[in-house]
């Protein structure tokens, strides 16, 4: 299964040695890392490999880019279609059993539906029909979508990113998560994510940058949750 996994992912592997990236097989096989000591916004890593999240069946792509932004910072944007249903298991997991909180094993999509309000003011209704926000809060949210990122969304929704696929775009813990539905790897779509997350990058360095330089963090409650460790971590 390696070697022909390894004839299967070649062109994946070509391109990240081209960008200065190590491509690596995972040990079971079932998937592979790359591992960018250098990207276009900071260190970056991409797996594809078995969903660590119960919305998403099968296999799934998963990136992180290691900015050192503020620690405090912390917004999402994800597929509307995912935010409702998300939305619908939050509530019936917490209403319908013993559960009177969102407990740490909860992952952090879901706790911060019960935590952050949901962003109301989009840049134009498109982006707000196929999107959703939340975040620290909405003026934050909101900034982070003035810039480029707001049309790099639209551009993903019309092909890549159709609606019912999970998508998940984080800014936690000073580093810039993306999370998507991918049941089988394609150079051409991880080229396109990665594009998406660059874009993401520096958007949310913009936004940490303004903040620091304008006076004090916004503060949230949400620094008192312990964020539980995973591969991407």
């Amino acid at each position: 299964m390696t070697r022909a996994n390894a004839a299967r992912w070649k062109a994946v592997a070509d391109w990240a040695e081209q960008r200065g990236g190590v491509f690596r097989q995972t040990r079971d096989a079932r998937g592979f890392q790359i591992e960018q000591s250098r990207g276009a916004a900071g260190v970056l890593r991409i797996e594809w490999a078995p969903s660590q999240r119960s919305y998403i069946e099968g296999h799934e792509l998963r990136m992180r880019c290691e900015l050192g932004l503020h620690p405090d910072l912390q917004m999402m944007v994800l597929a509307r279609t995912l935010m409702e249903r998300l939305e619908r298991a939050v509530f019936e997991a917490y209403t319908d059993t013993l559960k009177t909180r969102v407990d740490a094993d909860t992952p952090e999509e879901m706790r911060w539906l019960v935590m952050f309000a949901k962003l109301k003011h989009f840049p134009n209704k498109l982006l707000k029909e196929r999107w959703g926000g939340l975040g620290v809060n909405q003026e934050v949210v909101s900034a982070w979508l003035e810039g480029g990122l707001s049309d790099a969304l639209l551009q993903a929704g019309e092909s890549l990113l159709p609606a019912e696929r999970p998508f998940v775009l984080m800014v936690l813990r000073g580093n810039v998560y993306l999370r998507v539905a991918m049941a089988e790897p394609t150079l051409s779509e991880i080229q396109s994510l990665v594009r998406l997350l660059e874009t993401a990058c520096r958007d949310a360095q913009r936004v940490n940058t303004r903040l620091a330089d304008g006076g004090p963090w916004p503060t949230t409650t949400s620094v008192a949750w312990q964020s539980q460790p995973s591969e991407l971590n």
